[in-house]
């Protein structure tokens, strides 16, 4: 933008805007019409604000880990590998249904759809799939060095960790689908009854 001509929006107000769009529609739901209509600005200002579409993206899937799926996080500073897990999918089962929310996840919601056209796309929200699972991959091999995860084949810290990303990720499409608040919840209590014990 040039020198001298502040933008007349507020660009994080607008970003969330965006988020929520493509929480609501995935990727592929969403055009450069439906951003600058919902946005409030025109398509000029959104490239000069965010780049183009997938720019866009990168950035609203940012702040989505940085907000509503900052749940992630809290479960990862939980004192045992058990909270960790039971924070992270009660987590989910809040995140995914919150009443002035877009149902379910927006990165599994936007990889459910994703043409071969969207590889750039397909490739962060796969980046930050894996980042998820090595994070808690991590955390869950030093809860076995502490002695609070079993030491049987059942404990393998990375199996764990694509085991709860992956209910994770079944939450979110049930919650798109129309699954209730108390029915995720009692699958994330379902699936803490194999929890391994120390």
């Amino acid at each position: 933008m040039p020198a001298g001509r502040p933008r007349s929006f507020d660009a994080e107000e607008k970003l969330d805007v965006a988020m929520r769009l493509f929480w609501r529609d995935g990727y592929e739901g969403v055009s450069l019409s439906d951003l600058t209509e919902a946005m409030g600005i025109n398509r000029r200002s959104l490239y000069a604000a965010y780049g183009n579409k997938e720019t866009l993206f990168a950035s609203a899937a940012r702040r989505y880990l940085d907000g509503p799926g900052a749940f992630v996080s809290r479960a990862l500073e939980e004192p045992t590998a058990r909270g960790v897990a039971a924070v992270m999918l009660h987590g989910c089962a809040d995140a995914y249904t919150q009443p002035d929310s877009p149902a379910g996840c927006l990165l599994v919601q936007s990889a459910l759809a994703c043409s071969p056209e969207d590889d750039g796309v397909r490739r962060l929200l796969a980046r930050y799939r894996e980042d998820g699972v090595l994070a808690l991959a991590a955390r869950f091999e030093r809860a076995r060095n502490d002695g609070d995860l079993g030491a049987d084949e059942t404990a393998d810290p990375k199996a764990l960790a694509r085991m709860l990303t992956a209910i994770g990720q079944g939450m979110s499409v049930q919650a798109a689908g129309g699954a209730s608040r108390e029915q995720l919840h009692e699958l994330a209590d379902q699936a803490l009854k194999a929890w391994p014990t120390p």
